[in-house]
């Protein structure tokens, strides 16, 4: 009895933090800032991640030359003239050449580069754990470091300089905020056993063993807070370098991997411009690779590399970013713990509050730093950030617009005839992102020029979360109204490993799938339900039974047919990932079989109507949508939209980009008013 008091309870003060947010628009605004903020952060960290840690191995490299030049030369003039060359021409130039061969390798694939850098992370885990367990054991009395009295003296004694120190504490902690993009790659439970078992270990150990040998040589000189100078031999330190030099690739491979995820994860809700997404694996959804993306990041750690020249001033940057996302994941995942977890509302602020209060700390150590090199951040931020509030703004007024104009299909229907629209010979493909009613553009072009053809098509593609969709699964078919109305709608399933943009042979294997749909629409069928009505999932291949026949183009005979399913061999395939496949293409024209006592005599004349339809020609109607502000909008809606209609026109095509011929193709412009 108490249990379910208790759970009742709970769930009224769910249901009521629930009801709050989704009553007052402002918290919508507001997690949608959080979100991309967050998602602002994570690709900013993939611009300086990269920059400071190749820099860092490199400046490493650089230190260690310097001491080989020492062993052999023992002129103190020369040294220093060598020393001072290789300060300036050394670090950032090969940082610069690194950071291009990191980026140029993407496209190979996160799989393919990750099975390089494993054994990498392996030996450099070892390496320094053993690196700081050495220096702990020539030193045990940083075990005492332990003691939180050591914090509390810290908090003490505190002015602006020491605050200002905990900033660099943030590094330490450097890419544990890209850790969700392993999720792509492996299973939550390996993650965890590998942090708590290997990786954590490891750098407790690294850093403990550096604090022992900065405390024992602390004021003997300034290199003593170097991570190599903790090595017991040169020989050691050089490894050490070589190793940097790699590691450096490997914990940019991460934030680039985490950059990558989460674009394509704005990209789907809406919130970033159209970027080509490659998915480099067929067994995991999450290895994917954006050509656009990879070469701005390039571009922009290149720039911040090159103005900076500076570890620290990069360091404070990559810190503000690091710290700024920790905080947003801690707000968002407290309202995860209480909405999505239903845990209790005093849970979700105890998390919030406590994880909230160490990062502000930190936060605010950053925000000192913010003429040294942290300003940066902000700026890149704000540039993303006025990149994607501008796409979703645009993108939700104009689906809106979209649903809001939508008309019903019986003003296509039954309203259409006593406006004196006639239908002409052919078949129209309507390409539309809504399933449901008939698109706002369409109506438009029937309201100004009264004509349509006999046979209506109307064509989503919608992508399903598979590597690839097999032929007998690839088209969703509908009717629209009556019969007599010959509508269909057709629905297109690719995976997101198909290519889409190989579709020569589209119009074909439509009309062979409806012509399916027709003969198997009373029959008992893997079927889905749509608000208008009844679909049934098809191929785009017949086999025994089929209803078409396709023969050669110029052909008379049809001695000469031959089945929908034997041509198919001959013909690339809508989605076939081969684009060779494209050059064996042959142009074909449908026929019915003979006459058979099996066929119904309706069904034949339908099918005879669809046979003739294509026969008459085919057209294709695409529209195009031009957002305008309206007269008196202010300056903030005018700026959005602007910024939305430079991106449309700027930014990738659709990922589905019909071969169609220029001489069919209509394109039905409309203005979307806002």
């Amino acid at each position: 009895m108490h249990h379910e008091e208790g759970t009742a309870s709970k769930m009224k003060v769910d249901s009521r933090a629930r009801r709050v947010i989704e009553k007052h628009k402002s918290s919508h605004y507001l997690l949608l800032f959080l979100a991309l903020l967050g998602s602002c952060m994570i690709i900013c960290d993939g611009v300086f991640t990269p920059a400071i840690s190749v820099l860092s191995a490199t400046s490493t490299l650089r230190r260690s030359l310097s001491k080989l030049v020492y062993q052999f030369n023992s002129s103190e003039n020369t040294r220093d003239s060598v020393d001072k060359y290789l300060m300036k021409y050394l670090p950032v130039p090969a940082a610069c050449a690194i950071l291009v061969s990191l980026f140029m390798l993407q496209r190979y694939g996160t799989n393919r580069i990750s099975f390089i850098f494993a054994p990498i992370v392996i030996i450099w885990l070892m390496f320094i754990s053993g690196m700081g367990l050495y220096n702990i054991i020539c030193c045990p009395k940083i075990l005492s470091a332990i003691s939180p009295t050591y914090m509390f003296r810290f908090v003490k004694k505190i002015d602006i300089t020491s605050w200002k120190l905990l900033s660099s504490i943030v590094l330490c902690i450097a890419g544990s905020e890209a850790m969700f993009a392993d999720l792509g790659h492996f299973s939550k439970r390996s993650i965890k056993v590998t942090f708590v078992f290997l990786i954590y270990p490891a750098l407790v150990l690294c850093y403990a063993g550096q604090a022992a040998f900065v405390s024992h040589h602390l004021g003997t000189s300034d290199d003593v807070a170097h991570l190599s100078e903790s090595l017991p031999s040169i020989g050691l330190q050089h490894i050490f370098t070589v190793l940097s030099l790699f590691a450096s690739l490997v914990g940019s491979q991460a934030t680039i991997t985490a950059s990558f995820s989460i674009i394509n994860q704005c990209q789907a809700l809406g919130c970033f411009p159209r970027v080509k997404v490659i998915h480099t694996s067929d067994k995991i959804h999450g290895q994917v690779y954006i050509p656009d993306s990879n070469w701005i990041l390039m571009v922009l750690s290149l720039a911040i590399l090159i103005g900076f020249r500076d570890i620290s001033a990069l360091g404070n940057a990559t810190g503000l970013a690091i710290i700024c996302g920790m905080l947003v994941t801690t707000c968002l995942m407290s309202l995860v713990i209480a909405l999505q977890w239903e845990k209790t509302l005093f849970l979700s602020a105890f998390f919030l509050l406590f994880f909230g209060s160490i990062e502000a700390v930190y936060l605010s150590s950053c925000f000192l730093n913010f003429f040294k090199g942290a300003w940066c951040l902000l700026v890149l931020s704000s540039i993303f950030m006025i990149i994607m509030i501008s796409w979703h703004y645009g993108t939700v007024k104009k689906y809106k617009f979209d649903v809001e104009n939508k008309v019903a299909v019986d003003w296509l229907t039954d309203l259409s005839p006593g406006l004196g629209v006639s239908r002409v010979p052919g078949i129209g493909f309507i390409y539309t992102d809504i399933v449901a009613g008939i698109p706002a553009f369409f109506s438009h072009f029937i309201t100004n020029l009264p004509a349509f053809h006999e046979v209506l098509i109307f064509v989503s593609f919608k992508s399903v979360p598979v590597p690839h969709v097999s032929q007998n699964g690839r088209y969703l078919i509908g009717r629209i109204g009556h019969k007599e109305y010959k509508i269909y709608r057709c629905i297109v399933r690719y995976g997101y490993r198909d290519n889409v943009r190989d579709t020569d042979d589209f119009e074909d294997q439509i009309i062979s799938s409806i012509g399916e749909f027709i003969a198997r629409e009373d029959g008992d069928h893997e079927t889905f339900t749509s608000p208008e009505g009844r679909m049934i999932l098809l191929g785009s291949q017949v086999t025994e039974g089929n209803v078409l026949i396709a023969v050669p183009a110029g052909s008379e005979h049809c001695e000469t047919a031959v089945s929908v399913a034997d041509i198919e061999t001959q013909r690339s395939p809508l989605l076939d990932p081969s684009p060779a496949a494209s050059a064996k293409k042959k142009k074909v024209r449908f026929m019915l079989p003979p006459s058979s006592p099996k066929m119904n005599p309706s069904l034949r004349k339908e099918l005879q109507e669809l046979v003739d339809a294509r026969e008459s020609g085919t057209a294709y109607f695409i529209g195009q949508s031009h957002l305008t502000v309206r007269k008196g909008s202010n300056y903030m809606k005018q700026f959005l939209v602007m910024a939305y209609v430079f991106l449309d026109k700027n930014c990738r095509e659709h990922p589905v980009a019909l071969n169609i011929p220029h001489a069919a193709l209509l394109e039905v412009g409309m203005v979307y008013t806002i």
